[in-house]
């Protein structure tokens, strides 16, 4: 064995090898137990970045329960990621002097199509560069022709049971990127904007947006607000820049009697609250900001303006007219954005598909609650019950060209829509809906789908999966969608346990953004420090669904780390003085034979100790424990006492009872360090891969 360890000649070399000899699958165990996890899908056309780092903690269960003995499948896959790609391409298309616009959506979706395949290789072997044991023979994409069947098949299902729907209603609406967005992309800003006090004929009354008054159909007091009793029902004239106009005073409990004065005015078509008490008291629904975020032909002379110079110019006349009591410059208040350009959100009318949660919802309440399904760290149990507790129908239609297509056709005759697995209709009277669905509806179903679409037999041995392992950022946007999903297509649960990683931000305890500039590339850290100590790095002394600040420091120590099991190996093949035989350690009774020596004896019952311990600790997503107790136990307890201990009385016994102690230890940390246990492994004359031999017990 060479002096130093060199990452950069063994690990691409040992993966090719793990590849070659289809270690990574689950045939591997024929008669195991069935254990599976699905890998969440990175987008196709990225790179990786810490996010993917951590599916670290994956990699770890997998080769844990393929050396368990169970046939142990880690299905890879990629998203197309809807509007990331879109956003993304549209960007490149700007850049180059062109549009979307410029293009018909059939070779617009030709021209993305193209340009992710360019880059959807990349991202499969940057995940092998950290030794990800993924069965890449049953790698799965979103946009595979059987997945779009089988989300087809699920949304017909939906519309024939009337869980799917078509309704015009509010949506939340990026009018620079031009499409609808669900409440989950939504990012909620807080900002401080001017409150001003209009006068509205006998009332004052408080709002920020003083450009939409051409679209009120009528003010709104609370019914128990005693001030405002007599005003109930009745019709009051308003003083505007348009001229007079009359508005009726209605009484709706949603109205805060604490905002303002307690009246509020109702403008229908372009706030959420206000839709919902139109829809209550059969009010008109007045257009007043349009699909290109400008104010439309009923606000007179301010139509064609944008909101906010709209609101300058409205809020300037208004003063002019003396319509304006005061304004409150200092008003608080939270803002739709969105999470793409940061652009506020219009809540605009349109008729859109969307999927009602609530039934779905309580199922995916309940599992958890009745522990079918269990949450790790368990903290976050609150923050799913309440989300899906208080969730809003679904808008799954996105206005964008990449995506699965929405299958269902509008009659042009009569109007009627009709919903098919991807089938035409008959006749020439009908015409597809141009939206596509929502990435997160089909990645929503991702579990049950891709096993569906592997092998044959594979969804009735894998599904439901074992466990679902991501960051907690998307508990939200994809977990609660696929326990949802899952358990309505399947009957069944799409996976047992969830399992919660935290997040990886900057050495300063910022999130990483390119936007600032703080973004480390994890692939050169696996250049520098090498792919096990980058993987050890972030396990290591941090807790499962907590926070970590990438740390150099701790990096350099892993990678001393690696260099410490590599001189081990190489002292132990040094003072090897017989030919190992690898089954020895199998019986812990015969191994306790050689053990002669009081010492010997005493660190074959330590190391016992270890593994129960090790075993337990990752049966519980414990890793940091793990990765703690296999670091102190290897440096300090077994290189710092007992090998130097040994080294004073080595011969046959001592020698076979160290080695074997240290096979032992590498097969507990191999789930952490894959490569350098591998090729230690190898050298000290394993005749097989570290990676499918027994799990110490």
């Amino acid at each position: 064995m060479d002096k130093v360890y060199n990452h950069k000649e063994i690990e691409e070399k040992i993966y090719k090898e793990w590849e070659e000899k289809r270690y990574f699958k689950p045939e591997i165990n024929p008669n195991g137990k069935p254990y599976t996890i699905i890998l969440p899908p990175p987008n196709a056309n990225g790179a990786l970045h810490f996010g993917h780092a951590m599916f670290t903690v994956e990699d770890i269960l997998i080769r844990y329960h393929r050396m368990k003995g169970d046939a142990a499948l880690w299905l890879p896959g990629t998203d197309h990621a809807g509007i990331e790609t879109q956003f993304v391409f549209e960007r490149k298309l700007k850049l180059e002097g062109k549009s979307r616009l410029d293009y018909d959506q059939e070779t617009f979706y030709k021209m993305i199509w193209g340009y992710v395949e360019e880059h959807r290789g990349g991202i499969q072997n940057q995940l092998r560069k950290l030794g990800f044991s993924l069965d890449w023979s049953r790698e799965k994409y979103t946009l595979d022709p059987a997945v779009i069947k089988l989300v087809y098949k699920t949304f017909k299902r939906m519309f024939d049971e009337g869980i799917a729907y078509r309704d015009y209603r509010l949506v939340n609406y990026c009018t620079r990127d031009g499409t609808s967005f669900s409440d989950l992309e939504v990012k909620q800003v807080e900002q401080k904007d001017p409150l001003y006090y209009l006068k509205y004929g006998p009332f004052v009354l408080a709002t920020v947006r003083p450009e939409t008054k051409f679209g009120d159909t009528a003010v709104a007091v609370n019914p128990n607000d005693k001030r405002y009793q007599k005003w109930i029902g009745r019709e009051i004239e308003v003083e505007g820049l348009l001229g007079k106009f009359k508005l009726k005073v209605i009484a709706d409990d949603v109205i805060d009697p604490n905002f303002g004065t307690g009246v509020a005015k109702v403008t229908p078509s372009i706030d959420m609250k206000d839709f919902e008490i139109g829809k209550r008291h059969n009010l008109p629904l007045k257009l007043i900001v349009g699909f290109d975020g400008k104010l439309t032909d009923i606000a007179g002379p301010y139509a064609g303006l944008y909101v906010k110079e709209a609101r300058k110019k409205v809020v300037q006349d208004l003063q002019k007219k003396g319509l304006i009591e005061k304004i409150d410059d200092n008003y608080i208040h939270t803002i739709a954005t969105c999470y793409k350009c940061g652009m506020t959100l219009e809540p605009l009318p349109k008729e859109q598909w969307f999927v009602k949660v609530k039934p779905l919802a309580q199922r995916a309440i309940e599992v958890v609650k009745k522990g079918e399904i269990k949450i790790t760290p368990r903290n976050f149990e609150n923050t799913y019950f309440q989300w899906l507790e208080n969730l809003r129908d679904w808008n799954i239609s996105r206005q964008i060209v990449w995506g699965i297509r929405i299958p269902a056709w509008r009659n042009k005759k009569t109007g009627e829509w009709v919903v098919t697995e991807g089938d035409i209709p008959s006749g020439n009277e009908w015409e597809q809906d141009t939206d596509t669905f929502d990435t997160w509806f089909s990645s929503g179903q991702w579990p049950y789908i891709t096993l569906l679409t592997t092998k044959p037999g594979d969804f009735e041995k894998f599904y439901p999966t074992s466990v679902m392992e991501t960051g907690y950022d998307i508990l939200k946007a994809w977990v609660s969608r696929m326990m949802m999903m899952g358990i309505y297509a399947t009957g069944k649960v799409p996976f047992r346990d969830i399992v919660l990683h935290g997040l990886v931000n900057d050495p300063y305890g910022k999130k990483m953004s390119k936007s600032k500039g703080n973004v480390v590339n994890p692939l050169e850290l696996v250049e520098q420090y090498g792919a096990d100590a980058v993987r050890f790095a972030l396990m290591y002394g941090n807790a499962t669904g907590n926070d970590q600040s990438l740390s150099y420091p701790k990096l350099d120590a892993a990678r001393k780390f690696t260099n410490k099991l590599w001189n081990i190996g190489r002292f132990i093949n040094m003072k090897r003085i017989y030919d190992l035989r690898f089954t020895i350690y199998d019986s812990r009774d015969e191994l306790l034979k050689h053990a002669i020596h009081e010492k010997d004896r005493e660190m074959v019952k330590r190391v016992e100790k270890l593994a129960k311990e090790i075993t337990k600790d990752i049966d519980n997503y414990n890793f940091n424990f793990a990765a703690e107790k296999l670091y102190d136990f290897i440096w300090h307890m077994f290189a710092d006492k007992y090998i130097e201990d040994v080294k004073t009385r080595i011969d046959e016994n001592s020698c076979l009872v160290l080695t074997t102690l240290y096979l032992i230890l590498l097969k507990l940390l191999h789930p952490f360090m894959p490569f350098v246990t591998e090729e230690i492994y190898k050298r000290l004359g394993g005749q097989e891969s570290i990676m499918i031999s027994k799990w110490p017990k």
